[in-house]
């Protein structure tokens, strides 16, 4: 079934892989620390910081060109990994202000990962194909992927699993 999904994705990849294409990868933050309840800003456990590498590998093969985070330590250090394999900066956004004009337009035409959280991360996505399509995130599920292309208007999204 991994298998099966993995083709998939990047079958996707490669369909879409066009000029005047947009298209957003969306990640929630890998495993962090629950040692601390209280803890507002956590750092990934062991398990998410094999998650993040895992993360890298997943995406060896696409060029990003803008990574965007939330500035929190959990998802910075999630894609940490993947903005070493593509040199480019991490650039943060706003969970309280999904997919506004600006970030549109500095999307636009592009390769973007964005990285967030488990009531942020579905909530982006619905708003990037402009409906309520996928449903929150359980605070446990820290593998689900969203692939978006937008081109000419039209919209393609699909949510995988990755273990």
């Amino acid at each position: 079934m991994k298998k099966i999904a993995l083709l998939l994705f990047f079958f996707t990849i490669c369909s879409f892989a066009q000029e005047n294409t947009t298209t957003y990868y969306l990640i929630r933050h890998a495993e962090k620390t629950r040692s601390e309840v209280a803890l507002k800003n956590p750092h990934l456990n062991e398990k998410g910081l094999e998650r993040a590498t895992s993360w890298s590998h997943v995406f060896k093969d696409i060029k990003f060109d803008l990574i965007y985070s939330t500035n929190y330590h959990r998802t910075k250090e999630t894609a940490s990994p993947i903005q070493l394999n593509n040199a480019v900066e991490i650039q943060f956004y706003n969970p309280r202000d999904l997919y506004s004009s600006d970030f549109q337009k500095t999307t636009k035409n592009k390769t973007v990962l964005i990285v967030g959280h488990s009531n942020t991360t579905p909530a982006f996505a619905n708003k990037i194909i402009g409906t309520a399509q996928y449903d929150a995130m359980d605070d446990r599920n820290n593998g689900n992927l969203y692939i978006i292309h937008i081109k000419n208007k039209q919209v393609f999204s699909q949510l995988l699993h990755i273990n």
